[in-house]
C-alpha cells in the first residue's frame, strides 16, 4: 500500500513533467460547441439547492432556517461521474462558512440515456437520486421521500471581463501575441484567445495583474494533473498552479496554489470550458547591493473574486523556471502540452 508522502509525491512528478506528456492520449476539447455533442457535458458542472426533507448526516452548519446546500458533478468519460455535495452552499460563497466538514455526501453517478442516476453516501448513510434536464434529486431511500433539490447552475468571475484601468500595461487583448516570446506549444487560436506556452517581453518589479484562464474539457483523463495542466510564473519564478481541480480539495500542486508551497485556502475551481479569473496582487522581493535577497517576495491571490492567499510570503522560487534574482523578471505562462486558453490580460505597475 501506498503511504500518503509516496502518493503525494506520485501526483508531484506526474504535474511536474509525466502529466501532460502522456495526456495526449486523452482526448482534449478547448470549443464549448464541441463540448456539447458529448451529452456528459450537460450534466456535469455544478447545483445549488436546497434540503427539503428530513435532514440526514451530522449536524448542519447553518443559521436558522432552511439549509442551502450545493453539489459539483465531475464527468469521468463513458457516461460516468464523481459527485460532491456540500452542506451550505458551494466552495467560495461568502454565505459559507467554509471548511472541509462542510463536504455532506460523496458517490457517483451513471448515465443512461438523459437520466443519470446517482449513489451518495456520508459515513454509514447511503443515499439514492438522479439527474433529469438538469435538475437534481437526492432521496433517503430509493422511491423514498426527496431530501435535497438542486438545479444546474453556471456561476461567473465578478472579475471576467474586468477593463484595463488607465496606467494599465494591456499584454494580452485578443489582437496579437506581439508582448510574447512564444514557445513550447504557446499560439494564438481563432477564439483571440493564446494557449500557454509563452513569456512576456517586458519584466516587471510589483504590480497588479488580472488575467483569464479556461481549463480543456477532459472528461476520461485521470485527475492529479492529467487534466488540462498549466501554470503562471510571477517574476519567472514563482509558479501559481492552472489546472483542472472542479470538485477536488485543496492541496500544494492544484489549482490555485503557489506551487509545491501552499495550497489555496479554498479551491474555488469552475467546470473545464468555464473562464476563470486570477486577479494578484504581486510585490517583489528585495535585494542588497551585493545581489543576496534580504526581503521575500509576497502576494495575494483571488481566484474567481476569492481570495484563496493573503498576503502569503514568498520563501523560494519553483523548480522548471528561472532561479530568483534582483531586478525585474518576466510572466510566463506554463506550456505543458495541454491546451490552456488565456485572455484579457493586463497589469498596473507599483510605482
Amino acid at each position: 500500500m501506498m503511504t500518503q508522502k509516496t502518493q503525494y509525491f506520485s501526483m508531484l512528478m506526474l504535474v511536474c513533467g509525466v502529466a501532460c506528456s502522456a495526456s495526449a492520449a486523452y482526448k482534449e476539447t478547448i470549443d464549448p460547441n464541441e463540448a456539447k455533442t458529448n451529452p456528459d457535458f450537460a450534466v456535469q458542472g455544478e447545483y445549488v439547492g436546497e434540503y427539503v426533507g428530513e435532514y440526514v448526516g451530522e449536524a448542519p452548519h447553518c443559521d436558522a432556517g432552511k439549509l442551502k446546500a450545493g453539489a459539483q458533478v465531475i464527468a469521468q468519460g463513458d457516461g460516468n461521474f464523481r459527485i460532491v455535495v456540500y452542506e451550505g452552499g458551494l466552495p467560495g460563497e461568502e454565505s459559507m462558512r467554509w471548511d472541509h466538514r462542510f463536504f455532506c455526501y460523496q458517490g457517483e453517478g451513471k448515465r443512461n440515456g438523459d437520466v443519470t442516476t446517482l449513489k451518495v453516501r456520508s459515513k454509514e448513510v447511503e443515499l439514492s437520486g438522479k439527474i433529469v434536464a438538469g435538475k437534481m434529486t437526492i432521496n433517503q431511500v430509493p422511491g423514498g421521500p426527496t431530501l435535497l433539490r438542486l438545479a444546474r447552475i453556471q456561476r461567473k468571475s465578478p472579475t471576467l471581463g474586468a477593463s484595463p484601468p488607465e496606467g494599465a500595461v494591456v499584454l494580452f487583448d485578443g489582437g496579437n501575441a506581439d508582448c510574447f516570446h512564444l514557445e513550447h506549444g504557446g499560439q494564438l487560436t481563432k477564439y483571440k484567445t493564446f494557449i500557454g506556452g509563452a513569456t512576456t517581453k517586458s519584466k516587471f518589479n510589483s504590480y497588479t495583474l488580472h488575467l483569464e484562464f479556461c481549463l480543456s474539457y477532459m472528461p476520461n483523463a485521470p485527475a492529479g494533473g492529467w487534466r488540462s495542466n498549466s501554470g503562471v510564473y510571477l517574476h519567472d519564478c514563482y509558479e501559481i498552479q492552472v489546472l483542472d481541480s472542479f470538485g477536488l480539495e485543496a492541496n500544494k500542486i492544484e489549482c490555485g496554489a503557489l506551487y509545491d508551497v501552499k495550497k489555496a485556502d479554498v479551491n474555488v475551481s469552475l467546470p473545464p470550458l468555464v473562464w476563470q479569473t486570477y486577479d494578484i496582487d504581486y510585490t517583489a522581493p528585495k535585494y542588497n547591493a551585493t545581489g543576496k535577497k534580504t526581503v521575500n517576495g509576497r502576494l495575494t491571490v483571488r481566484h474567481n473574486g476569492v481570495v484563496i492567499h493573503k498576503d502569503v510570503e514568498l520563501p523560494h522560487k519553483t523548480r522548471g523556471r528561472k532561479d530568483e534574482a534582483p531586478g525585474p523578471g518576466a510572466i510566463h505562462f506554463q506550456g505543458h502540452g495541454c491546451h490552456v486558453q488565456y485572455r484579457n490580460i493586463w497589469l498596473v505597475p507599483d510605482e
